[in-house]
């Protein structure tokens, strides 16, 4: 484990302290959408061990409950594993943001890359210097790992006892979930905001047409108009 504390020791403890309270907030968050994953998939039909894998393994939370919900949506596995790998395709570009932040040894590269997430990579680059960056990396990204997993831990164990998830509203969550990571990214510009209209506007279109899953991938033609109309703005 000396190549994953590594990072963290050219902080002196005053300084780890706000560090620690700051991921403190997204770890809070990240535990109750965890439960919220855990108690769904569970009452959906899925064993406890389907959730508490997938968040081990493939530890992506948007593309967890994308994948589930067309699962439980009667979609195949192909259409979920498509839909969650569509949406995870972000965190490429985000990987080489914190190249040089996780670390320069194999094991740290290889879990580091695991841990790459919206939330630690925003964390890690708001950083003022690149010892910070790095423990700040480290420290929201162990912290929230270990949360996200235990919430879903605890949300799978209580998700037969919640019996049928609308009566609590827990399965508003999925699409609360994609609306949060999506309403922040129409703010960049008028080419987004068309590309997200034509993607959302398409999806409905072929949604009563196609198996689940698919609607997603069909927005993806969204993005043929963007960049258009770049040319006319003004200073």
């Amino acid at each position: 484990m000396a190549p994953l504390l590594r990072p963290l020791r050219p902080l002196a403890t005053p300084l780890m302290a706000p560090l620690v309270r700051d991921s403190a907030l997204v770890w809070l968050a990240s535990g109750v959408v965890g439960v919220s994953f855990g108690a769904i998939s569970v009452a959906g039909g899925l064993p406890v061990w389907v959730p508490v894998l997938m968040s081990l393994v493939v530890y992506a939370g948007s593309a967890q409950f994308s994948a589930v919900g067309v699962l439980l949506a009667g979609g195949g596995p192909f259409a979920a594993a498509a839909t969650g790998l569509l949406l995870n395709t972000r965190t490429a570009a985000f990987s080489l943001a914190v190249a040089d932040v996780i670390g320069r040894g194999r094991l740290a590269r290889f879990l580091g890359a695991h841990l790459v997430t919206d939330e630690t990579v925003a964390f890690a680059l708001a950083q003022p210097d690149p010892a910070r960056r790095r423990a700040a990396f480290w420290i929201s990204g162990l912290g929230l790992f270990a949360v996200w997993n235990l919430g879903v831990l605890a949300g799978g164990l209580a998700g037969g006892a919640l019996g049928d998830t609308g009566t609590y509203g827990l399965d508003a969550a999925f699409p609360a979930v994609l609306v949060a990571l999506v309403l922040p990214a129409l703010r960049e510009g008028p080419a987004v905001r068309r590309s997200a209209l034509l993607g959302a506007g398409l999806a409905l279109a072929v949604t009563p047409a196609v198996p689940a899953g698919v609607p997603v991938l069909v927005a993806l033609a969204g993005l043929a108009v963007h960049g258009r109309g770049g040319g006319r703005r003004t200073a």
